[in-house]
């Protein structure tokens, strides 16, 4: 609306949305603005459109002549007026509050405004006074309400910092910042004084602080006997049903105390000692269920013998309870999506493409397919069915206890990650096979069948696993082509997920895993200008048939380096020179040779560029060879000097028709030079 401000902080508390805008002006500044239409002789639709756009008549247009001689057009002079501030606050508050994006919302009382709770009351001030205007029947004002128990009466406020300290005074503390720093220090000091530390949990700390107005700190207790399942199971029971902090003793890393912290919303008379109670109460009714999962988990299943079909296609002993998850995983038949198969059928392509993956990382082949193998079966486990954030988690906890490798315990952990781009990248070979396949499998299985992202929908999270594909390729140095990695795993002889011959003419094959590679190449360009990377010089190094990601990072990176030079930044300018000429010429249709004819030289320049050119071109070559990126950025460089005489001294477009050809397939040989590295013509600047 036109109006500017020196700052503005949010605040939000379960029960309130604050805005503070500081700086603003008393009103909108005056608008003066000339409109430029269409010609006089415009056909009469034209006109009456821009009129209409304008909100004025043909009698309120100036004409005026076009200062490139393109005849007379017509002329808008828009002068608009400013107004009150407190206008335009009356005016965008309301539609504001009316389209706030609340994913679920809800209507109440008699009224037509849905929120995502009642909305009880609006308080819009500006220098002191109220801002009138009104929402479904609530009108704005200057006075709010305390804490809802502590202090709910009434408060009259008159500026910003009035409001947030009589909300403090009313047990309110606005500041969401304030309140986790405050559950932090007093969560820990309580730890402290008990002989505990307190195990911290982001994430758990600003749902917490969102959920209270006043935090107050207590401690409750659980039997030490539930202490003998493991701590995952503990601490997430603890953290999903009651939003509570675990404690460990002081100085035991791996070791869970029977103490846990909560934080209230009120000061009780009795100093919280009800409320620890019934907090304990629920606490051990969920470590109870906990124990019952964790025990059924460890016992046999009852029907072994019905398993023996899955056990011996994957190579399981029915001994270990893991392996008999992994075969009634398979023996049931748990659907992974109608048109890719069972479970089952999935874990077989992720274990052979784990296979396949393994000697390019490193990794021991067997222990990559026995991992795959073992990946996805505590999903059948009951501490799983419970608690789903476990997986993973769980299955590498079961493996450790059955005494297989710690390498394949390590990957059934970790091959779902990395879950977003802060977490942790698996960097264990075993685990880098495995993660890998998991995510290519999905990719590969989701693209065959034509279930792709749109721009608003990604509901199998596909943008995520391609991204997991990037880190864990780029984060561990891994050089893999994905075509041919793509070609493998639709191939898979037991639960296909390709029923095309990709040898038929009419298969839309090529096409599938060249689109799938476009999509891992958009991801990477982001990754890229996340870690800072220039977008032109991403496009100028990639090509649709590039499926080396490492390899394309690492060209970004030496271009990079080159275009940070002197050299650098004058080959660009010299191989954009040629280029632009080059690509005249060739619009026009002038004869360029098909190749440099050293015998139709006529200046020193032309031969000292064409030595420097070949020169390059075989010293670049032999760099690239040897995946030596910098090296063939030198190799580039060393064409600035030749360069910048050529255009010096030398005129490309002779009289003389086969020296210009000539002099212009020189021009084509740097474009050839400098384009087996990147593509010159998409770098900016």
């Amino acid at each position: 609306q036109g109006l500017t401000y020196e700052s503005a902080k949010a605040h939000v508390t379960p029960r309130r949305l604050a805005l503070c805008v500081d700086g603003l002006a008393v009103r909108t500044a005056d608008v003066k603005e000339d409109r430029k239409g269409p010609r006089i002789d415009a056909p009469e639709q034209a006109v009456q459109g821009f009129l209409k756009s304008a909100g004025v008549t043909l009698d309120q247009c100036d004409v005026e002549e076009d200062k490139k001689g393109k005849g007379a057009y017509y002329v808008v002079r828009i002068n608009k007026p400013g107004q009150k501030t407190t206008d335009v606050i009356a005016a965008i508050v309301p539609d504001v509050v009316r389209k706030f994006p609340w994913p679920k919302s809800m209507r109440w009382g008699t009224g037509s405004l849905r929120w995502v709770r009642p909305l009880q009351s609006i308080l819009c001030m500006f220098d002191g006074e109220v801002v009138p205007f009104d929402v479904d029947g609530i009108r704005s004002g200057n006075t709010t309400h305390g804490h809802r128990f502590l202090n709910p009466e009434q408060i009259t406020v008159t500026a910003f910092d009035d409001y947030e300290q009589s909300l403090r005074s009313a047990h309110v503390m606005l500041d969401a910042d304030e309140r986790m720093e405050a559950i932090r220090n007093e969560a820990g000091n309580l730890a402290f004084a008990k002989g505990l530390e307190l195990i911290e949990d982001k994430a758990l700390l600003g749902e917490v602080a969102g959920l209270v107005e006043w935090p107050v700190v207590l401690m409750g207790e659980f039997e030490q006997d539930f202490l003998d399942i493991p701590p995952e199971i503990v601490r997430l029971t603890i953290r999903a049903n009651q939003k509570c902090f675990v404690t460990r003793p002081q100085g035991e890393a791996e070791n869970l105390s029977n103490r846990f912290v909560l934080v209230a919303n009120i000061e009780a008379r009795d100093a919280g000692a009800e409320i620890a109670h019934g907090n304990a109460k629920v606490v051990r009714a969920r470590l109870s269920d906990a124990v019952h999962f964790w025990k059924t988990d460890q016992a046999d299943l009852p029907d072994l013998a019905g398993l023996a079909a899955s056990a011996q296609k994957f190579g399981l002993d029915l001994n270990k309870p893991l392996d008999q998850r992994m075969a009634r995983l398979d023996h049931l038949g748990v659907t992974f999506h109608a048109k890719l198969g069972t479970q089952g059928q999935r874990v077989e392509r992720i274990a052979r493409l784990a296979e396949e993956l393994a000697p390019a990382i490193g990794a021991d082949a067997g222990l990559a397919h026995r991992a795959a193998v073992l990946a996805k079966a505590d999903l059948q486990t009951e501490v799983v069915g419970e608690f789903p954030e476990l997986q993973g988690a769980m299955g590498r906890k079961y493996a450790e206890l059955q005494g297989e490798d710690p390498a394949v315990a390590a990957a059934i952990e970790t091959h779902y990650r990395p879950l977003g781009p802060s977490d942790v990248v698996p960097a264990e070979p075993v685990s880098v096979a495995v993660a890998l396949a998991d995510k290519l499998d999905m990719l590969t299985g989701f693209w065959a069948i034509n279930e792709k992202p749109t721009g608003s929908k990604d509901p199998y999270a596909l943008r995520r696993a391609a991204l997991g594909v990037i880190r864990i390729v780029v984060e561990n140095g891994v050089r893999l082509s994905l075509l041919e990695l793509m070609s493998f795993a639709i191939s898979a002889p037991s639960g296909a997920i390709y029923s095309e011959d990709p040898d038929s003419d009419e298969s839309t094959y090529p096409t599938f895993r060249f689109d799938l590679l476009a999509f891992f190449h958009d991801r990477l360009k982001v990754y890229l200008r996340d870690k800072g990377a220039r977008h032109d010089l991403i496009d100028a190094v990639i090509t649709p048939e590039t499926d080396d990601l490492l390899l394309i990072v690492r060209r970004v990176e030496a271009l990079g380096a080159l275009l940070d030079s002197e050299d650098g930044q004058n080959l660009l300018a010299g191989t954009r020179r040629a280029a632009n000429i080059l690509a005249a010429e060739e619009k026009k249709g002038t004869a360029v040779a098909g190749s440099v004819d050293p015998a139709l030289f006529a200046e020193s320049e032309e031969r000292a560029l064409f030595g420097a050119v070949v020169a390059a071109e075989a010293e670049a070559a032999a760099a690239l060879a040897d995946q030596d990126y910098q090296a063939a950025m030198r190799a580039l460089a060393g064409l600035r000097g030749p360069v910048d005489a050529f255009f010096e001294k030398v005129l490309v477009n002779a009289d003389d028709e086969a020296v210009r050809a000539n002099r212009l397939a020189l021009l084509a040989r740097i474009r050839v030079a400098t384009g087996q590295v990147a593509d010159f013509s998409r770098i900016a600047g």
